[in-house]
């Protein structure tokens, strides 16, 4: 195991406050001591831990992630390019079967747990090259956030002894999120599933587990597959602004939205439906930019990942499949 004092690269040290008064190997056998407690065995822990290296870059990228805000209309068209859409309607066409199989298994549209699958990791192209372990014991060590990378390095862990994937193939992100649909450890114990019935959830290599996984957890999320996300709308002149966001008590029905003066984009009444359904009003980039009347399916997607970026990304994918 490498000490931080071994690290020589000078300008990445810099980003680190160090303030752990013990050194990296030592925190690692904290680390092994309270997984042994948990229940670990001996030959996960010899095996995770082989090797194990403190990780400056994880440091750098955790504390200096982008600051610079683009707009909607700049970042759907980044995040959701034609040739993705593209690709998205081929893999939609080779999976539809199994797509389908699982969506009506856990009552989610098969669109979603696809778009879900591009935006990230560009279908399960791009899933990081760090060892997990190696990433999640450096930022638990870092200090910031050690409560929360040091239950995710425990249960990372316990993922290695239980058998889904080796140490030395768990791959992931610097921040320790893992595979083809990205769980952090912790999601992956409360939702990962199999999806192929061989009895283990490999989210890595294997669609079927990614599919059945994505869907576990937006069904366990709250999905409702009767209804779609939300829709973007046009709101009238001098409208109260007040009314937007996702806070308890902002919703109001199609009905009553559509009573306030709230269209669809193209200027068409909202639809009325037999049973009205609640709305949420956001605007991202203020009412200058983009506006949306979402649904539940829309909050669930928020649970993912809550930025609304990343929520219309999929959103916006996932509309386009069907085109």
């Amino acid at each position: 195991m490498k000490k931080i004092m071994s690290v020589g690269i000078g300008i990445l040290l810099s980003f680190s406050s160090y303030s752990n008064p013990v050194s990296f190997d030592e925190y690692v056998q904290g680390l092994k001591q309270e997984a042994k407690a948990k229940g670990i065995s001996d030959q996960t822990l010899d095996a995770a831990f082989a090797n194990v290296e403190y990780k400056p870059r994880a440091i750098v990228a955790d504390k200096n992630q982008p600051e610079k805000k683009l707009t909607l209309d700049e970042y759907i068209p980044r995040a959701v390019p034609d040739w993705k859409v593209a690709q998205a309607k081929k893999l939609y066409t080779k999976y539809h079967k199994e797509l389908t199989r699982i969506g009506e298994q856990y009552g989610v549209s098969p669109r979603y747990i696809l778009a879900l699958w591009g935006v990230e990791s560009n279908f399960g192209k791009f899933t990081g090259g760090y060892k997990v372990i190696n990433a999640l014991s450096t930022l638990a060590y870092d200090g910031r956030r050690e409560a929360f990378f040091r239950k995710e390095t425990m249960a990372a862990l316990k993922i290695i002894d239980q058998g889904h994937i080796s140490a030395s193939e768990m791959k992931g992100s610097w921040a320790g999120a893992m595979g083809q649909c990205q769980f952090m450890p912790s999601s992956f114990l409360s939702f990962a599933a199999d999806g192929n019935g061989d009895g283990k959830k490999d989210i890595w290599n294997t669609p079927s587990d990614v599919f059945a996984s994505t869907a576990n957890y937006l069904a366990t999320s709250g999905w409702d597959q009767h209804h779609t996300w939300g829709r973007q709308v046009r709101l009238p002149k001098h409208f109260d602004m007040t009314l937007e966001g996702r806070k308890k008590g902002k919703q109001r029905t199609l009905t009553q939205w559509s009573q306030l003066g709230v269209t669809r984009y193209d200027g068409r009444a909202l639809p009325k439906l037999k049973k009205d359904i609640d709305a949420w009003l956001i605007a991202p980039d203020d009412a200058s930019g983009r506006v949306y009347l979402i649904y539940n399916n829309y909050n669930v997607l928020m649970k993912w990942n809550r930025s609304y970026y990343f929520a219309l990304a999929v959103t916006h994918l996932a509309d386009r499949i069907i085109w």
